[in-house]
């Protein structure tokens, strides 16, 4: 699997969480996901409402069109961002430093 693919209505990332990080960010991983780095702990949903708003700002959308599909627990999240799909897809694309 692809760290996104195309999906109806939007994109769905694969995303490897680091909680407890100096600092947010959301970078290129490896094939199979993005890593994503958050400030917060994982205590009461606080990383994964961290990663949701990292996800929308990189992407451009709003905290509400993003939502966790798979792993809410876990440290692999799989996540889906509504919107049009070639343009997140650059921007998911850009994150490796390369456009499709």
């Amino acid at each position: 699997m692809s760290a996104w693919k195309a999906a109806d209505g939007g994109i769905a990332i694969a995303v490897r969480l680091t909680p407890r990080c100096g600092r947010d960010a959301l970078s290129g991983g490896t094939d199979e996901h993005l890593s994503a780095r958050v400030a917060a702990a994982p205590v009461d949903g606080a990383a994964n409402a961290s990663l949701i708003a990292l996800v929308a700002k990189t992407f451009g959308v709003s905290r509400g069109s993003v939502r966790i599909t798979g792993g809410e627990t876990a440290r692999l999240k799989r996540l889906f961002v509504e919107g049009d799909a070639a343009a997140l897809a650059r921007v998911a694309a850009s994150l490796y430093g390369t456009a499709p």
